[in-house]
């Protein structure tokens, strides 16, 4: 074959450049290197985009909204600025950059549709299934709060569950908004675009760590610091640095917890004592008031027994009130300690929360943890006063506070009342029930007979106001004399008689004629008028003798017959008589 000579435009001196058909430019072509070589080295150049590819663009001119991006095909095309974004803003190209684009479509007249965010989105997919196989972490952004948990930006939107986003449930999920994180990708499914993220899993794996490093170095007896996590109603939960420990209400503190929350806050930083630690099941008793000595230890130091001394109330029950003296240390104040007259007065009505009282120590019992305090005792006993302003015998005047069946209680001084029994009422009245001769609120004048200190008891009476007309029944009514009476009752072992009001006096069965008779019933008619003859008369069995039949005796022998009975052995029928007088008066009491 015939060669030919180059043309002069085809010459180039070695390291120069040559162009080529179509404007193409072949940099350091050899003197040797043929035209077809050159030219295949063109059509090489010149790929022919497949649609779906990713392929890398070179920006060549800016225009306005759009730039125009090369990629090495037939044409160029143009893609818009807002699809070059970095954080939400639009970066500024220029002509030069390159940028890797997808193709999403091939135009009727060879003209290309790009998409740089799609293309993003395929490189993202990749990096998240490459991440998801490798067990590896990716960085996001919590966008927003969704149903269920967050929404977080990792390239594409992923979602947050509530369970996966700390180790424990957060509180304000709106301030970890606009945060970055890292997390584990636990299933994604990108024909779904669906993708489901975990930050707990990361922080488990961190904590395992700590919590291997921890196991070693926790020693009971130990003072660490940790971060409160939880309050429970029982106590406190705090994080030791991988290892979560238990400082139960009770170790809270030496004095009175209501509440954990009272005293601590999630989050914040304590310092605890480790008291107890379960290796096999990983569980840490700690305490904080071990930190401190306990104050009972030297109670009886700072609080001897007389001693006085401030409390502050901090509890009110019905048997008394809880004192707090200093944290840890309380008393109580029993409810017959807080007043010597008000006793009938709920606690609540004479202190309330809070309030500072002054007490007066009675008693300590340091290992049982019992404080007995008092209040009344900075107060004079009104009792021991009573005896020196009301002495036995003397005269009182109050009002009526209560009536019971056993009797009347009279106020005498505030808090200190007098109790006038039903059998010191009348001396001769015969009384079923004190309401039946007086009223609440009455007042009445009573004697002072006995005053028991020790049980707090003032005993009075009204009859004792006068004198005891048994007592004068002795001289007015001599053995052998003449009465004169009313029939009050007749019964078949004899006749009441009243000889005056109150006194009254039994003609005995065997009195009432020198003929025996077996029962007076029917011979004398209630409230007749009879004559009778005292025989005998005792003023402390309060009872007087008469006889019927010994109206024809003088007095002489009536009173020398009763110095023989008096003298003489009691006989069978003098005990059958008085036997029988006993029933008689107690059947009459009964009417």
């Amino acid at each position: 074959m015939a060669t030919t000579n180059p043309t002069p435009e085809a010459q180039a001196a070695p390291g120069s450049n040559a162009q080529a058909v179509n404007g193409s430019q072949f940099d350091h072509v050899s003197d040797t290197a043929s035209f077809a070589e050159l030219f295949g080295e063109s059509e090489a150049s010149m790929k022919v985009a497949k649609v779906g590819d990713v392929v890398t663009g070179t920006v060549i001119a800016v225009n306005g909204n759009v730039a125009i991006v090369d990629i090495g095909d037939k044409s160029e095309s143009a893609v818009p600025l807002s699809e070059f974004k970095n954080e939400g803003e639009t970066v500024p190209v220029k002509v030069g950059d390159t940028f890797e684009v997808f193709v999403e479509k091939r135009e009727g007249e060879g003209g290309l549709r790009l998409s740089r965010e799609k293309a993003i989105g395929i490189k993202v997919w990749e990096a998240i299934a490459k991440i998801a196989e490798e067990d590896g972490i990716i960085q996001g952004v919590i966008e927003s709060r969704v149903k269920g948990g967050l929404s977080v930006d990792i390239g594409v939107p992923a979602f947050l569950p509530y369970s996966q986003i700390d180790l424990r449930p957060v509180k304000d999920l709106d301030a970890m908004i606009g945060q970055t994180y890292d997390f584990k990708v636990l299933k994604y499914n990108r024909k779904r675009n669906n993708v489901v993220i975990s930050r707990r899993a990361i922080l488990e794996a961190e904590r395992s760590k700590l919590r291997s490093s921890m196991r070693e170095s926790l020693v009971e007896g130990a003072v660490i610091r940790g971060t409160i996590t939880n309050i429970t109603d029982y106590g406190v939960f705090v994080d030791l640095g991988g290892l979560d420990g238990l400082c139960h209400i009770t170790d809270l503190s030496w004095g009175r917890v209501s509440h954990p929350s009272k005293l601590f806050k999630v989050g914040e930083e304590i310092e605890v004592k480790i008291l107890k630690y379960d290796k096999e099941n990983d569980k840490v008793s700690l305490g904080v008031k071990q930190l401190k000595p306990d104050p009972w230890s030297t109670v009886k130091d700072r609080y001897p027994v007389a001693s006085k001394t401030l409390g502050r109330v901090v509890s009110i029950t019905d048997y008394g009130v809880f004192a707090e003296l200093e944290e840890g240390v309380e008393g109580l104040i029993h409810v017959s300690e807080m007043s010597w007259t008000k006793k009938s007065k709920h606690p609540s009505k004479m202190v309330s929360l809070g309030d500072k009282v002054e007490v007066v120590v009675l008693n300590i019992d340091a290992d049982a943890k019992r404080i007995s305090l008092g209040m009344k005792q900075l107060q004079p006993n009104p009792w021991d006063l009573v005896a020196q302003n009301y002495p036995v015998g003397s005269i009182i005047e109050g009002k009526i506070k209560n009536i019971t069946d056993f009797g009347i209680f009279i106020g005498i001084e505030e808090g200190i009342d007098g109790l006038i029994h039903v059998s010191d009422l009348s001396w001769t009245e015969r009384i079923k029930h004190p309401s039946e001769k007086y009223s609440k609120g009455e007042t009445i004048q009573a004697v002072v007979l006995k005053i028991d200190r020790e049980n707090e008891r003032f005993s009075l009476g009204i009859k004792q106001l006068e004198p005891d007309p048994w007592q004068a029944a002795i001289t007015k009514y001599p053995i052998g004399g003449l009465v004169e009476g009313k029939v009050t009752n007749v019964t078949d072992f004899g006749i009441f008689v009243e000889v005056e009001e109150g006194i009254e006096g039994l003609v005995h069965v065997s009195e009432i004629s020198q003929e025996k008779i077996n029962s007076p019933v029917g011979l004398y008619k209630v409230g007749s008028s009879i004559q009778t003859r005292v025989i005998n008369v005792s003023a402390k069995d309060r009872k007087i003798g008469l006889s019927i039949k010994a109206l024809t005796d003088t007095e002489e022998n009536i009173l020398e017959e009763y110095q023989k009975k008096q003298s003489s052995p009691s006989t069978i029928g003098d005990l059958l008589s008085a036997k029988q007088e006993e029933m008689a008066a107690q059947q009459k009491a009964g009417q």
